[in-house]
């Protein structure tokens, strides 16, 4: 049965108990997250300011937001530099139609390999993971933060099946285990495991290794769509 973004907050209070990380740990993680943020704020003006300039010229708008599912079970406004055409949805969809080959990658994967809707700009910024910069505005507000599952859509949520309470227990984040494990050469239900993996072994000091891992991992672009 889908799952609604309605039902995420009751689903999520049927967590595991042993999965609730605590209160004082979330408040470790919190002032780690915005330490990041402002030590990163020089280079996220500088570099996120010519990202900037190289989407206008190549046509369109600069940021694109999506609706993800939060800490709780809460939807929020996920910000990225755009990457794709303006009507990449609709294209999706158009694809997927007449494409059962892509279908299938799509419902595997939830994201394609040579994925026809990504601009000559965004797949530059997508193999750096520079189209995620502006989610450093999502941590600063605690929609996010630096290190946690990967955000997902509320569509996905089903996806999750039992696991998606465990989920809801920490903020989704810019980087997680998904970014130094594969990234986007795992299936969508190896991320599921890797989420519930991350969710049951968190800790503050996890999360630090997790931030030093991910800077190889995105200089050898392994694996980025």
């Amino acid at each position: 049965m889908t799952m609604h973004v309605g039902d995420a907050p009751a689903a999520c209070l049927r967590t595991r108990s042993a999965m609730r990380p605590q209160r004082e740990s979330l408040a470790a993680q919190r002032f780690m997250d915005c330490v990041i943020c402002l030590l990163a704020v020089p280079f996220a003006i500088v570099v996120g300011l010519f990202i900037a300039l190289l989407i206008r010229l190549d046509g369109g708008p600069v940021f694109y937001s999506q609706r993800r599912v939060g800490r709780g079970g809460q939807s929020f406004d996920c910000l990225k530099f755009r990457s794709m055409v303006p009507d990449a949805d609709e294209r999706l969809q158009e694809v997927l139609a007449r494409d059962t080959i892509t279908r299938a990658e799509w419902e595997n994967y939830q994201k394609l390999a040579n994925d026809p809707r990504i601009t000559r700009i965004g797949k530059l910024i997508r193999a750096t993971s520079l189209d995620e910069l502006p989610q450093l505005l999502n941590v600063w507000r605690g929609e996010m933060s630096i290190v946690g599952p990967r955000p997902i859509m509320v569509d996905q949520i089903s996806l999750y099946g039992e696991h998606f309470g465990d989920y809801c227990t920490l903020r989704p984040g810019i980087t997680g285990l998904w970014q130094i494990t594969g990234r986007n050469e795992c299936t969508f239900a190896e991320r599921v495991r890797l989420d519930m993996e991350y969710a049951s072994n968190w800790s503050v000091l996890r999360d630090i290794q997790i931030v030093i891992l991910t800077i190889p991992a995105v200089l050898a672009g392994k694996g980025a769509r």
